[in-house]
């Protein structure tokens, strides 16, 4: 098959051409910056609130709820180290998951030295956290739970309506770092209790650097970058304009098309996870098989190593990943697939595919030919 066959959307999407087509005029006939005065800065700054609109209607949230950074690890980072410091005179508890991504744990370490307690919640052989042992871990301290809504490397999908309810009734703040979830499955900020969400728009077919962080209007947040009054005085800089058209754009069409495309891609999934099964052997699924992301497959091969998967499979034009793109070159197994019971052995054959509504079900036949015939390859080389 000529061509590349793009298996690698958790780690980013194709930009729409919808996006880049709202976007190119925000490059070269309408370069103003939006905060300015004038009519063309105007024009600007009413495109950037179209688009917030577009972004918050996905989520049900309101517009002024929305706030552009640079990217998802800003905004988790921004919710919680700033939801620490406005209630650190509450408490200095706060509760997270052992799989979630970096931009989480390494910003809840870091408050860990700055005196605040995290409480890291483990999760079953599915990536799903426990209720009650949620429910058990909070203290009369705790003032934030953080946890994600969908996992990035496995595809699992969290409680979050029940999260919020549990968070709700306990008076704390909940966050949840929706990068992987948002566009792609429903959300309601409003009726699952979230007070805090991140998104980021390169993962549902918007520009890179561009990211979403929802703030409920009654939650106080301190700023996380100071300097001038942008975006209601709570982020300063210049906005990406263009970013943020586009993303806006993205938004609009996944949440258009989110259930047609839904039903396609996880029709597609399900028959590549099949395929797989039937024709190699001594394969195992990691994650929940129903509560799972539509595009999500993660599969680990035993006596495969996932980095020369890869490169065998970059030879015939397949692009797919062995985990989070954050951490790839990482010689360490993943944190999620440990996390859920994996050896290390084990975790290191892991091979992730992300799909999109681009890929045929010739393409994916192509992939698991390839991938029969690549892993019998390693397989035997071990023998050797």
């Amino acid at each position: 098959m000529s061509g590349i066959i793009y298996l690698d959307n958790a780690a980013t999407t194709r930009l729409r051409e919808c996006a880049l087509k709202d976007m190119l005029p925000y490059f070269t006939d309408n370069y103003s910056n939006p905060s300015a005065i004038y009519g063309m800065a105007r024009q600007s700054r009413a495109t950037v609130e179209h688009a917030r609109e577009n972004v918050a209607n996905v989520i049900n949230a309101k517009n002024n709820e929305i706030y552009f950074t640079s990217g998802g690890s800003e905004s988790d980072n921004w919710a919680i180290k700033a939801a620490a410091v406005a209630r650190k005179d509450v408490g200095h508890h706060i509760i997270t998951c052992g799989i979630e991504h970096p931009a989480v744990l390494r910003t809840c370490e870091y408050l860990e030295k700055m005196g605040f307690e995290v409480t890291y919640l483990a999760v079953d052989s599915d990536g799903i956290i426990s209720l009650s042992e949620l429910s058990d871990a909070i203290r009369p301290d705790t003032i934030l739970i953080s946890l994600m809504a969908a996992n990035n490397e496995i595809g699992s999908i969290q409680p979050i309506k029940e999260i919020g309810a549990i968070a709700k009734s306990h008076g704390i703040l909940f966050h949840t770092d929706a990068v992987q979830a948002f566009g792609h499955i429903t959300i309601d900020v409003k009726e699952m209790n979230i007070d805090m969400l991140s998104a980021s728009a390169h993962k549902f077919g918007g520009p890179k650097g561009v990211g979403i962080l929802y703030i409920r209007n009654d939650v106080k947040l301190g700023s996380f970058i100071h300097g001038g009054a942008q975006e209601r005085g709570r982020r300063a800089g210049t906005l990406n304009t263009a970013g943020i058209v586009g993303s806006g754009s993205a938004a609009l069409y996944a949440s258009s098309h989110m259930a047609e495309i839904g039903e396609k891609v996880s029709k597609m999934r399900d028959k590549l996870i099949a395929d797989i099964f039937e024709k190699i052997p001594d394969v195992r699924l990691n994650g929940s098989k129903s509560l799972r992301l539509p595009n999500n497959v993660n599969i680990s091969f035993e006596n495969v190593d996932s980095e020369s998967l890869l490169i065998l499979l970059d030879e015939k034009g397949i692009c797919a990943s062995g985990g989070s793109a954050c951490s790839s070159g990482s010689l360490k197994p993943s944190h999620v697939l440990t996390a859920i019971g994996m050896d290390a052995k084990s975790a290191r054959g892991a091979l992730r595919m992300t799909l999109s509504e681009e890929n045929t079900s010739e393409e994916l036949d192509f992939v698991v030919e390839e991938l029969r015939k690549i892993v019998e390859r390693l397989r035997n080389m071990r023998k050797m």
